[in-house]
């Protein structure tokens, strides 16, 4: 590491606030460009390794001596305090925080949940679900509205509902808690009574389901567990907790920055409402351009690994920048510009290797079908806001808008 790199670093601590919304923080660029592995401060105060490169982030990614499991000493953690990851390393860990056949088994259980041939059944609902609240946009006379409140946040919410057999009349409360808890800006106080309050709902909804099962995955897993001798309740709230957590809050904060993205780039939005074949690549290339799950894909080496001409010691954290890694330059030409045709799926958004994201599949259904309806409903459809005025999530674990002003 040259002396310059070692002062930039002295001084800078990661994760950077994004400045601009469609571009990484400068700091990233200069990482990626000049130490694309390195040591660096973290805002919690500790150290780890930031790793910029795309190659080297998949290697990582897909190597077995990098654990996901947050229990461990030195793994990266961006938000809960000493207190609330006490609480979470209390529980039985999801899937994203088991290593080896343990997490392949939790992952194997729930697999044929989320297979393409499965979730193509889910199109026609998914469907209906986007048509309802569109008609409910085109029947308001208030402009502008909250794209937001109006479409983005209750599809997935509403989708990830049915899915999981939990009441779509909950979603305020499973929302508002899921916001606290990974919001960076949140006390420790509320992060932790976020988690509590949200574990409590999810063990009396799984108790529900033991008794009065119904045709939703908890059930199913309820029924298989069952089948196979065993009736594991904690770890059964402990996969609750992961798939309401992280099923609407990604998929939401996609679809209004999609539309924001799409809308800023018109001469990109007309080639696919030319051609809605090429909504599928659009929905790649977004979720390459904006990166919004940042500081998710985060592990700590149980060994000493050399990787990209650094030594990585066991014990030490690290952390996998999507948002760097899908910018990077020899992966990704002019990785600046928005290109619905770029046909690149080789982005981090969805990690890579073992943990890739297990609901991808139906993340990626959702917003085609949104980007597809929405543009062909209402054509006329366009930012009510200037871009530089909208409040955005430079604050929280997962980026996104938290208004998008829209009429048409």
């Amino acid at each position: 590491m040259t002396k310059s790199v070692a002062g930039v670093l002295a001084g800078l601590e990661l994760p950077v606030e994004r400045g601009c919304p469609f571009a990484p923080p400068v700091e990233y660029e200069w990482l990626r460009e000049q130490a694309p592995i390195s040591r660096v401060r973290l805002v919690s105060g500790t150290e780890a390794w930031w790793v910029s490169g795309h190659a080297a982030g998949r290697a990582i990614l897909n190597d077995r001596r990098f654990s996901s499991d947050r229990r461990k000493d030195g793994f990266p953690d961006f938000v809960f305090d000493a207190a609330t990851q006490q609480q979470l390393r209390s529980q039985p860990p999801s899937m994203l925080g088991m290593d080896g056949t343990q997490h392949s088994a939790a992952r194997r259980a729930v697999l044929g949940e989320f297979t393409v041939k499965r979730l193509a059944a889910l199109r026609p609902r998914i469907q209906d679900i986007v048509d309802r609240f569109i008609d409910d946009m085109l029947a308001t006379d208030q402009r502008p509205v909250d794209l937001v409140q109006a479409l983005a946040l209750p599809v997935p919410s509403l989708v990830i509902s049915e899915l999981l057999g939990a009441p779509y009349t909950d979603h305020d409360f499973f929302q508002n808690r899921t916001t606290t808890a990974v919001h960076r800006a949140s006390s420790p106080q509320d992060r932790q009574r976020a988690v509590a309050e949200l574990r409590a709902y999810l063990d009396d909804l799984i108790t529900r389901k033991e008794s009065e099962p119904g045709d939703d995955l908890f059930s199913r897993q309820i029924a298989r567990q069952r089948q196979g001798g065993t009736l594991d309740h904690a770890s059964l709230v402990s996969m609750a907790f992961l798939l309401l957590t992280a099923g609407h809050e990604t998929t939401a904060n996609m679809i209004s920055l999609g539309v924001l993205g799409l809308l800023n780039h018109p001469e990109q939005l007309a080639l696919i409402t030319a051609d809605p074949n090429k909504t599928p690549m659009a929905v790649e290339e977004l979720l390459r351009y904006f990166a919004i799950a940042d500081l998710v894909v985060s592990r700590v080496a149980t060994e000493d690994v050399q990787i990209g001409g650094v030594s990585i010691k066991a014990g030490e954290g690290v952390v996998v920048s999507s948002l760097s890694t899908n910018w990077d330059p020899t992966t990704f030409e002019n990785p600046a510009e928005l290109d619905v045709e770029r046909g690149n799926r080789h982005h981090l958004a969805f990690g890579f290797g073992p943990h890739q994201c297990l609901g991808q599949n139906l993340a990626r259904l959702e917003l085609q079908i949104v980007f597809d309806t929405l543009f062909r409903r209402i054509p006329t459809l366009r930012l009510a806001a200037r871009v530089e005025g909208m409040p955005f999530k430079t604050d929280a674990v997962i980026y996104g808008a938290y208004e998008l002003p829209v009429t048409w």
